[in-house]
């Protein structure tokens, strides 16, 4: 959709430069500014004000000009088109989601994980979502499965306020629990407490792990989401394997792969991948 609408109104030199997909987060649209080409930003808006026009739902145009940086994981964006806002309602699986791109993380592109992971879990759970964001592996959890109660961390004040308002608009108070604070901090607080854990954000999860270890019961699975640089897929999943089970045998424990999968490409050779990881751990990992 991108690439045509670019190379009808500036041709496609230019339109083979753009990022090849625009999210669509609620009416708001998001494009991607390549880091490695210098494009005017009046082409951007352009393309945001036809989109705008040939799509009656999108009511918001915003490019993201840096990549998911800092501490609460967001980029920096610059408006092109429509409404001057960067709050909406966001719908997935028959959840609705308040969520505001500039101050919390959030991805399409997560959408199958979500599911995914929600139908894996069983009735009566105890599941732990390390980095909760605005809410959304958790709510999603809650409403498709039966879960006993998901401790829903984040450490984001702004990303915490959405995730509790979310729990309210979607229904699931006294099962998911939102929690402001490090995640690392609520593990610690919670030993062999949990069935399941969750770790999606890929630049904290291999130095969280030994919580998430800490957390989880005498066996269990986690959920681990990091990324790995590598020339193909099949090498990106072996290496992220390779790695987290080296992880386990350093803390003592036992660990089976029990799917591994590539989430997105990220950037050239460049990979978001999950393990679903079963851990059975012999004496309590400290």
């Amino acid at each position: 959709m991108l690439r045509e609408i670019a190379k009808t109104l500036v041709g496609e030199e230019v339109a083979k430069m753009l990022w090849k997909r625009v999210e669509i987060i609620g009416d708001i649209a998001v494009l991607r500014k390549p880091i490695e080409v210098d494009i005017d930003l009046e082409v951007f808006r352009l393309i945001a004000t036809e989109l705008i026009k040939r799509y009656p739902n999108i009511r918001s145009v915003w490019l993201a000009v840096t990549p998911v940086r800092g501490f609460y994981r967001i980029r920096e964006y610059v408006h092109l088109a429509g409404e001057m806002r960067t709050e909406t309602l966001y719908r997935e699986h028959g959840c609705v989601f308040k969520v505001d791109i500039a101050r919390v993380y959030i991805s399409p592109a997560l959408n199958y994980e979500h599911i995914r992971v929600a139908r894996s879990v069983r009735e009566g759970e105890e599941v732990l979502n390390m980095f909760a964001g605005a809410g959304l592996f958790s709510i999603i959890i809650a409403k498709h499965s039966r879960p006993r109660l998901v401790i829903s961390v984040d450490i984001n004040p702004y990303a915490y306020e959405l995730m509790a308002e979310n729990v309210k608009l979607n229904r699931v108070e006294g099962v998911v629990v939102p929690v402001l604070g490090d995640a690392k901090d609520v593990a610690r607080a919670y030993p062999g407490r949990f069935d399941r854990v969750l770790m999606p954000l890929p630049e904290l999860a291999y130095e969280y792990f030994e919580h998430a270890v800490y957390a989880l019961k005498n066996s269990g699975f986690i959920h681990v989401y990091d990324f790995v640089t590598a020339e193909k897929e099949t090498e990106a999943l072996g290496e992220a394997q390779d790695r987290y089970l080296r992880r386990c045998r350093e803390l003592g424990v036992t660990c089976s792969t029990n799917l591994t999968r590539v989430v997105r490409s990220v950037g050239p050779r460049y990979y978001q991948v999950v393990l679903d990881l079963y851990v059975e751990k012999f004496s309590q990992t400290s």
